[in-house]
């Protein structure tokens, strides 16, 4: 049987994940639905992938026309 190597790991995607969403739930507490799609949006249209949101947006208003 051949020996695999193994790789140590370098970052830990579920702990990651856990800490993200531990955040998200302390900043939305208390929060009502339409705060938390105001905040959602906020973070959607302000983060890494901003422009790509706003091009969606953008579409789906036109679509909705």
């Amino acid at each position: 049987m051949p020996q695999t190597k193994k790789i140590e790991k370098t970052f830990d995607c579920v702990e990651f994940k856990r800490r993200v969403q531990s955040e998200i739930y302390d900043d939305i507490k208390g929060m009502t639905f339409e705060q938390e799609q105001a905040y959602f949006e906020r973070r959607a249209s302000t983060g890494k992938l901003g422009e790509w949101w706003k091009r969606i947006k953008a579409a789906s208003q036109l679509a909705q026309r």
